[in-house]
C-alpha cells in the first residue's frame, strides 16, 4: 500500500472507487464532475490517495476554504485493512497543519461512515436538512486524539 498526495491524473480512479462504494452513495454520478474533484484537490483543498499494485484503493479530500471533509471512501474490495484510518489521519493532519479551526462533515446516519467518525473522535453535533450525520471535530480533541 502506498499513501500519497491526489494528483489530477488520479481522478479517474478516483471516481471508479466513488462510484463502487455501498453507503453513502450517489443518485446520479453526474453531480460530481472530474472538474468538481480537481478543483478541490488543486484549489479548496488537498487529497490523498492509498495505491495497491497501481490502482487507488481509496482516497480522501479536505475543503480548506469550508472547513469540512468533502470525501473519504474506500474501495469495498479493500475494506477493514485499515486504508480508511491511514487516509483520515493523513487529511487530519495537514488539516491542522493549516488551521487550528474546527472542522465537519456529514454522513448518512446508521451507516458504517457514522461508527467510523465516531470511533475516530468526532463529535456528533446535529443533523443537516438533508437527513445526514453532522459531525465536529476541533484541534484540541485531535491532538489529544493523536498526541501531536
Amino acid at each position: 500500500m502506498v499513501f500519497r498526495v491526489a494528483e489530477i491524473s488520479d481522478v479517474k480512479q478516483m471516481q471508479v472507487v466513488r462510484h463502487l462504494v455501498k453507503e453513502n452513495t450517489l443518485s446520479n454520478p453526474d453531480l460530481v464532475p472530474d472538474k468538481d474533484v480537481i478543483f478541490y484537490i488543486s484549489e479548496k483543498g488537498k487529497g490523498w490517495v492509498c495505491e495497491v499494485e497501481g490502482q487507488v484503493a481509496g482516497f480522501s479530500i479536505i475543503d480548506l476554504r469550508e472547513k469540512s471533509v468533502w470525501a473519504l471512501f474506500v474501495d469495498p474490495e479493500f475494506a477493514e485493512k485499515g486504508i480508511g484510518k491511514e487516509l483520515h489521519r493523513l487529511m487530519m493532519d495537514w488539516y491542522f497543519e493549516q488551521t487550528k479551526d474546527n472542522v465537519e462533515l456529514g454522513t448518512a446516519p446508521n451507516t458504517r461512515a457514522e461508527r467510523f467518525y465516531h470511533l475516530q473522535g468526532w463529535t456528533r453535533v446535529g443533523n443537516y436538512p438533508n437527513g445526514e450525520v453532522k459531525f465536529e471535530l476541533s484541534y484540541q480533541r485531535w491532538v489529544e486524539r493523536t498526541g501531536h
